[in-house]
């Protein structure tokens, strides 16, 4: 791998992690207002824009054919469209600390995706850093706090198969930006979560209404959508075309560890010294994979 493309996909999709991990306080502050697919749709579409008038603005733009857009929009589907669906039911019929359990096997399945459709081999450093990497979140989320209830098991399954599709996604990111422009593809992709996305929104707002929208949630709303949607999604986009897709999804467990940390600052939750171990775990399993 190349030095510098695998420090710049490192750091972008430890970035992109980052600010997943902070997301969590402003939607909860967001959804008490806006319910979760009408907030979905309105990221998806700020996220679209903001990134289109990029695309508007830069000197060489790329041609977009229709085998080109339909991939793209495809792709878009699995992730935003499918992925982002499940988790919400999931966030929604299960428990915060589920969530972040069941959604840290992202990476865990990207190995199992990544032979099939890109011909990378899950060789054993790869193995080793995905176990390593694991341990550390195990650490930090601590497994005692999750709830294994009958009443729970459509959420978890929710979760389960949110995970699973969202790594689905990642890989095919990885496939896609092999042959196309990752900020166009990028682009189309966030498209392609609105169909289902404006649906359900429908729905949502038919059934529960809109609270009243404030200059903090309008302030969230742009923190939810130019940076967590258009900002993290390219980063994380690209750290799947810079790396093997088994490293670049290491780059996921960077979530917990942010979003643990906001709670410690923010919400006064406890920082214990098994969470200190765990991110120096994950450290070392990034490390271990960028070494081949």
């Amino acid at each position: 791998m190349h030095k510098h493309h695998t420090f710049a996909g490192i750091i972008s999709g430890l970035t992109a992690a980052s600010i997943w991990g902070g997301m969590y306080v402003v939607s909860k502050v967001v959804l008490e207002v806006i319910p979760p697919f009408s907030l979905l749709t309105l990221r998806l579409i700020m996220g679209a824009v903001t990134l289109g008038i990029v695309i508007y603005f830069r000197k060489n733009k790329s041609a977009v054919t229709k085998e080109f857009f339909w991939q793209s929009f495809l792709v878009g589907f699995v992730g935003y469209g499918i992925s982002l669906g499940f988790q919400f039911v999931g966030t929604k019929l299960s428990t915060a600390s589920n969530g972040s359990l069941v959604t840290s096997a992202t990476p865990a399945f990207v190995l199992l995706f990544a032979p099939f459709l890109l011909g990378e081999k899950s060789t054993p450093r790869r193995i080793i850093a995905l176990v390593i990497s694991t341990l550390g979140v195990l650490a930090v989320i601590d497994p005692r706090n999750a709830e294994l209830s009958p009443s729970l098991f459509w959420g978890n399954m929710s979760l389960l198969a949110a995970a699973l599709t969202w790594a689905l996604y990642s890989v095919l990111v990885r496939k896609v930006s092999k042959s196309m422009d990752l900020l166009t593809s990028s682009t189309i992709m966030l498209l392609g979560g609105l169909p289902s996305s404006i649906a359900f929104s429908i729905w949502e707002i038919n059934t529960q209404g809109i609270g009243e929208i404030t200059a903090g949630i309008i302030g969230g709303l742009l923190f939810l959508g130019i940076i967590s949607t258009a900002i993290a999604m390219f980063l994380w986009n690209y750290a799947f075309a810079e790396l093997p897709a088994a490293v670049a999804s290491l780059t996921f467990f960077a979530q917990p560890i942010v979003g643990s940390l906001l709670g410690w600052f923010f919400l006064a939750e406890t920082i214990t010294p098994l969470f200190l171990a765990g991110g120096m775990l994950i450290g070392v399993g990034i490390l271990v994979a960028t070494r081949e």
